[in-house]
C-alpha cells in the first residue's frame, strides 16, 4: 500500500469516526432525563414484641422483599402495640390503618373459629409442613379466601409461610404426669387450643405473648405455652417456671400469616405483587433454617444455664388431647363450612402422611445409635 493511499484511508476513517462520534454525542444530548423512582413504603405491623424471635423472623422477610425488589419496595416493620394490639392487626389491615401485618390466623379466630384450621386445628396426624402443603396444593388457599373475603367480607389478601415445629405443652411449676393433674389449672393458650383445654378441664386465658410472664408472676395463670424455646426464653419463661414440657397436639401445625390490605396489594404493579408473595415462600425457608439452629441452641441454654428441666409430655396426656379433639371435631362439624375444611384436610393428610410415614426411616433408632442415652430425659 502506498503512502498516499494510506493517508486517504486514514482521513476517510477519521471522517467517518467523527460523524459517528458526533451522532453518539447527539444521542447522549437527546436522551431523556432519568428520575429515580421513590420506593413504595409498606407499613407493616407484627403481632410480636420487638425483642421476640418472631419479630426478628418478620425482619428476615423484610430484607428479602427489599433486596428482591431492588429498592422499589420498602417495608416499615413495627412491633405489636405500635399502632394496634397484637390481636387487632387484621382489623387494622382491613381498614387500611396499616398496609400489612405479620401474624398468625389463631389471633383472629374470635371472628370465626375456622381461622384456626389454618394452623392450629386438629392435628389429624400431619405436621405443620403437611398443613402448609394442604394450603398451597390441597385446596386450603381457596378455603382461606372464601373465609376471609366471602364469609367475613374482609378487605385482605393473605399468604402462609414457615411451618413451625410442634408447640410444647408448655411451662409448669411442677411436672405433670397425669391428665387429671391438668384439671383446674389456669392456663394460657389461644384459638381452638383454648377450646381443647377447656374440654380437658382447664381454665383458659387467651393472652398475647408479651403479657404471659407478667400474668404468671401475678398468679393470673398457673401454667402457659407460647411457641418455642427461643421466644419462651426471651419472654423470661425460665424465671417463672422450671419445668418445660415438649410435645403436644394442641398446636402442632401452625405457620405465619402475611396479611395485606387488598386494595393496597392489588394497586401495586404485578411484579411487585409477585415479589411480596414469592418472598413469603423464600422467608419460609430462611425462617426454618434459622429456627432449627436457634431453637435448639436456646433449648440447650435453658437446660445448662437456667436449670430448666426439659421433659416430654406423657402419652396419657396426648391421648386425652386426642379425645378432646374428637369432641371438638364433632361440634365444629355441625357448621357446613368448617366440615368442608375438615373433610378436605383429612383426605389430604390420610394420603400424604401415609406416604411420609411409610417412607421415613426410624430417625429415633439412628439418633440413639449415635447419641445413646441422650433421649432419656
Amino acid at each position: 500500500m502506498t503512502g498516499t493511499h494510506q493517508s486517504k484511508s486514514r482521513r476517510a476513517f477519521l471522517k467517518g469516526g467523527g460523524i459517528a462520534a458526533g451522532a453518539a454525542a447527539a444521542s447522549v444530548i437527546a436522551a431523556p432525563t432519568v428520575v429515580a423512582q421513590s420506593p413504595v413504603v409498606i407499613k407493616m405491623q407484627s403481632s410480636w414484641p420487638a425483642s421476640d424471635a418472631f419479630h426478628e423472623m418478620a425482619g428476615q422477610y423484610v430484607k428479602l422483599v427489599e433486596a428482591t425488589s431492588g429498592g422499589r419496595l420498602k417495608i416499615d416493620l413495627l412491633p405489636a402495640g405500635a399502632v394496634v394490639g397484637a390481636f387487632q392487626v387484621i382489623d387494622a389491615v382491613n381498614d387500611g390503618v396499616i398496609d400489612a401485618s405479620h401474624t398468625v390466623p389463631v389471633y383472629w379466630y374470635g371472628k370465626h373459629k375456622a381461622a384456626s384450621f389454618f394452623g392450629t386445628g386438629p392435628v389429624w396426624g400431619g405436621s405443620a409442613t403437611t398443613m402448609l402443603a394442604w394450603f398451597h396444593s390441597g385446596g386450603g388457599k381457596e378455603f382461606y379466601r372464601e373465609l376471609t373475603q366471602d364469609i367475613l367480607g374482609l378487605n385482605i389478601i393473605g399468604f402462609m409461610g414457615f411451618p413451625m415445629p410442634a408447640q410444647p405443652l408448655g411451662w409448669f411449676k411442677s411436672p405433670v404426669t397425669k391428665a387429671g393433674q391438668l384439671k383446674g389449672l389456669k392456663y394460657r393458650t389461644v384459638g381452638l387450643a383454648a377450646d381443647l383445654f377447656q374440654q380437658m378441664g382447664l381454665s383458659v386465658a387467651q393472652l398475647p405473648g408479651g403479657e404471659i410472664v407478667p400474668a404468671m408472676e401475678r398468679g393470673v395463670i398457673d401454667a402457659f405455652e407460647f411457641n418455642n424455646p427461643t421466644s419462651d426464653m426471651r419472654f423470661g419463661a425460665q424465671d417463672v417456671a422450671k419445668n418445660y414440657m415438649l410435645s403436644s397436639y394442641h398446636q402442632a401445625s401452625e405457620c405465619f400469616e402475611f396479611q395485606f390490605n387488598r386494595d393496597f396489594f392489588e394497586g401495586l404493579e404485578p411484579d411487585l405483587q409477585a415479589i411480596l408473595q414469592n418472598s413469603v415462600d423464600a422467608a419460609s425457608s430462611v425462617n426454618t433454617y434459622w429456627a432449627l439452629k436457634q431453637y435448639s441452641d436456646d433449648l440447650a441454654k435453658l437446660q445448662t444455664e437456667h436449670g430448666v428441666k426439659v421433659l416430654r409430655t406423657p402419652q396419657e396426656i396426648l391421648d386425652a388431647q386426642l379425645a378432646g379433639w374428637d369432641k371438638l371435631i364433632e361440634q365444629l362439624g355441625k357448621d357446613e363450612f368448617m366440615k368442608r375444611i375438615m373433610d378436605s384436610q383429612k383426605q389430604f393428610v390420610e394420603k400424604v402422611v401415609f406416604y411420609e410415614l411409610m417412607n421415613a426411616p426410624d430417625y429415633v433408632l439412628a439418633y440413639n445409635h449415635y447419641y445413646p442415652g441422650k433421649l432419656a430425659l
